[in-house]
């Protein structure tokens, strides 16, 4: 295979999942950045029952793109719930999550596609601390400290090397992350998943990606409380959890009731 230096070398391949909660202001520029990239077959977003005319905002966009599919969750359930149901109805051959802020580049795509693309990886992990994509703006000391202690349990725990678990930028082939059970319904996602693409023993690689973080006061979510359901995430999924996998057939369980899609 050629050698992929760009979004541009590569053809449209990629579903993007977005989970979405409370993002009107900054939904329409992320959704137009991502369909922007050519590896892009389609962009599923997931509105989990937003209250700031997120969903209206979005039923707008989706009528000037057909690659954007719409779903709804009826009650706020956290952003797990939102990439279980987005997950499950993707379609391309490789899935990427992609948060609703400004915070990760689409035209990174490229770097988390290329080991995937090229066969050597199944799951890559983009990691903020790695270096060498680009700029990563300078925020929260405590919160970058959490972060690589978050990360060292997980990998004791997995025996994986990560620099940055709690990452949201991971890709995947389609058919392993719609064979594995999503469970955890916030941000336990990011532990849960890497514990159990560990067990799954498939291959993952890990490449720098730059990062734009946003303040609380510009719409920062996650919080102490979620750093102490990650403690727990990673002793549940790495120790006392079973079954990490479910029959390919039937990821289209994942979508919790309360959904529906709206085109």
């Amino acid at each position: 295979m050629c050698a992929v230096n760009c979004n541009n070398d590569i053809e449209p391949c990629l579903t993007a999942v977005m989970p979405v909660y409370n993002e009107a202001s900054t939904v329409g520029e992320i959704a137009a950045r991502v369909l922007d990239q050519r590896p892009v077959r389609e962009l599923i977003i997931v509105d989990d029952c937003s209250k700031d005319g997120t969903w209206d905002r979005l039923q707008m966009l989706a009528q000037g793109d057909s690659r954007i599919r719409l779903f709804h969750h009826d009650v706020n359930r956290g952003k797990g719930a939102a990439l279980r149901t987005g997950i499950a109805q993707a379609t391309s051959d490789i899935v990427i999550i992609q948060d609703a802020d400004l915070e990760y580049d689409p035209g990174e795509y490229y770097l988390l596609l290329g080991p995937i693309l090229d066969g050597r990886a199944d799951v890559v992990f983009g990691s903020r601390f790695q270096g060498g994509a680009g700029a990563r703006r300078v925020l929260y000391y405590w919160h970058s400290v959490g972060n690589r202690f978050l990360t060292l349990l997980s990998n004791m725990a997995t025996d994986l090397n990560l620099t940055d678990m709690e990452t949201c930028y991971k890709s995947f082939r389609r058919e392993v992350i719609q064979q594995i059970r999503i469970e955890e319904d916030r941000f336990g996602f990011e532990p849960e998943i890497t514990a159990k693409v560990a067990k799954a023993r498939v291959r993952i690689y890990e490449v720098g990606v730059s990062y734009a973080g946003r303040t609380y006061e510009e719409g920062k979510k996650i919080g102490w409380r979620d750093g102490f359901r990650a403690l727990w995430c990673i002793c549940k999924y790495n120790f006392w959890a079973a079954g990490t996998l479910q029959a390919a057939t039937s990821a289209s369980g994942l979508t919790p009731a309360g959904t529906h899609r709206s085109r």
